[in-house]
């Protein structure tokens, strides 16, 4: 469904429109016996979240018929401030996106500032999902969807291309999981470039949506979570990353909300990054299974840095 020469195509149409993210050795992290760097795609310029990767493969890939339709997206935020700020660039001049009712206010207004038009539906992300599915059949715009469409997934694994030409001894790749569209990505190009990569996959307790259809085989497309600070990973995965999961993931880690409050402080404080929680996931991750990754190169994904002011001050009142 996704092949490693999908990554590399994707990538010669999308690299005068991204930036390459610095990937940043962890002096906290590291020790003796092992190297962790941080991927850094929260810093990537205007919209600070990986999710440019994939909106600008499929973008990219329109026909001048299909720039005329318009695009859509379903998104928690970052997807869609990535393909509104894609449309704007490439002058594609209709773009609407749907985003939960939760979504924060940040990532709301920064898909705005780019010219889309926002419909906030649904009390979470699956039902987001569900309404927004049935409007954009209606509205005949092209639906961008960063888990579903290999030429979405396809740039969001240029990650992995990334990682691997800054350092090619690098043999764990952590990945934060929401719908799967990044972890297939990287999974698809690090086991091409070496078999021997573990890609493993991090979620959080309140929505453990892709180890639970792993374990009971079955696509957990809507699931059922808990009240978590992770916007970016909460409901079900998609069908593609599913399917596609035992040649790209080696296993799947769970973080509870509380590692993960905890983490995203840390980063702050120690590490001087600012990301969102769902990012720090993998950090958190780390942290709680360091003998797993004894003697290893390990990279950190750092998907996202478009936190809320609340939930920031929240955060540090807290954990700091």
């Amino acid at each position: 469904m996704l092949k490693y020469k999908d990554v590399t195509l994707a990538y010669e149409r999308i690299k005068e429109h991204i930036s390459t993210t610095a990937l940043e050795k962890s002096f906290r992290l590291s020790d003796k016996d092992s190297e962790v760097f941080l991927k850094l795609d929260n810093q990537q310029p205007v919209v600070k979240s990986y999710k440019i990767r994939g909106a600008m493969s499929k973008a990219t890939s329109l026909t001048e018929e299909d720039i005329k339709r318009g695009v859509t997206a379903i998104s928690s935020g970052n997807h869609g401030a990535s393909l509104a700020y894609t449309a704007s660039k490439l002058g594609i001049e209709q773009t609407e996106i749907f985003v939960p009712e939760t979504t924060p206010f940040s990532k709301v207004e920064k898909i705005r500032c780019f010219g889309a038009k926002v419909n906030k539906v649904g009390k979470n992300y699956d039902e987001a999902h569900h309404i927004g599915e049935q409007k954009i059949n209606e509205r005949g715009l092209i639906e961008v969807n960063p888990c579903e469409d290999p030429i979405c997934i396809a740039g969001a694994g240029t990650v992995a291309l990334e990682i691997l030409k800054q350092n090619p001894e690098i043999n764990v790749i952590l990945v934060p999981i929401g719908g799967g569209g990044l972890i297939t990505g990287i999974g698809v190009y690090a086991k091409h470039i070496n078999p021997n990569i573990e890609v493993i996959g991090v979620q959080t307790k309140a929505s453990p949506a892709m180890k639970k259809s792993l374990e009971d085989k079955v696509c957990y497309e809507y699931f059922e979570a808990s009240e978590s600070i992770c916007d970016a990973l909460i409901g079900g995965i998609a069908k593609v990353p599913y399917e596609m999961a035992d040649k790209c993931i080696d296993d799947v880690i769970i973080v509870a909300e509380e590692a993960i409050g905890k983490a995203t402080v840390e980063i702050l404080k120690h590490e001087k990054i600012v990301c969102e929680p769902s990012s720090a996931t993998v950090y958190a991750a780390y942290k709680e299974n360091r003998e797993r990754f004894k003697g290893k190169k390990v990279a950190l994904v750092i998907t996202g840095g478009n936190i809320g002011d609340e939930q920031l001050k929240s955060l540090i009142d807290q954990y700091y």
